[in-house]
């Protein structure tokens, strides 16, 4: 195992084992990020032949003041972006002024059983949720929640302030929140019968 140092001189070089490691490393999570942003397997796995093929050929350019991790993410991040405005427009974000509409009710799901949490039903709700928010926020939200990257990093991948990170991410929460807990709702209510 290669520490980042000599990884980043053997992918100068073109060494085949630092390319491997590299991409062994990094492969699951930019699939998962392109999945997350794109929806479809298909669509997520040409962004991931697309970015490592833009970060080896771009190698000899990346500035070593920040990790290659995150600027794996943001080169797989403007891939995914390109191909969802190639499919479609871009959906406007509401104005900063704009107050989202907050959920009609709030619903505990606590209170369902694990294994119902658990179920196949609620990932696929989860991730329709998911696949339903926002270009931007959506993007926001598997970086920072999914991925687990910080605020900064996040706010990097995309190329905007951290505020306006916090912002896409709190407003991406909000909207996940109120289709989930409509979803939530109906479970709740059948268990309780």
């Amino acid at each position: 195992m290669l520490d980042d140092t000599k990884l980043l001189a053997g992918l100068r070089q073109r060494d085949p084992q630092a390319f491997t490691q590299f991409f062994d490393a990094n492969v699951d999570r930019v699939y998962r990020l392109a999945l997350g942003m794109l929806g479809q397997r298909a669509d997520a796995e040409e962004v991931v032949q697309a970015t490592f093929l833009s970060a080896f050929e771009a190698i000899g350019r990346f500035e070593p003041h920040a990790q290659l991790s995150t600027w794996l993410y943001r080169i797989a991040y403007n891939h995914a972006l390109m191909l969802l405005r190639r499919r479609h427009p871009e959906e406007p974000l509401p104005d900063d002024s704009e107050s989202l509409p907050l959920p009609a009710t709030l619903v505990d799901w606590s209170t369902l059983p694990e294994d119902q949490l658990l179920s196949e039903e609620v990932h696929e709700t989860l991730f329709a949720a998911i696949s339903s928010l926002p270009e931007r926020l959506r993007a926001a939200f598997v970086l920072r929640d999914i991925e687990t990257l910080s605020t900064a990093e996040c706010a990097h991948v995309q190329g905007i302030s951290e505020s306006a990170c916090k912002v896409r991410l709190h407003r991406a929460r909000l909207l996940l929140r109120e289709r989930l807990s409509q979803y939530f709702r109906e479970q709740v209510a059948e268990e309780a019968l």
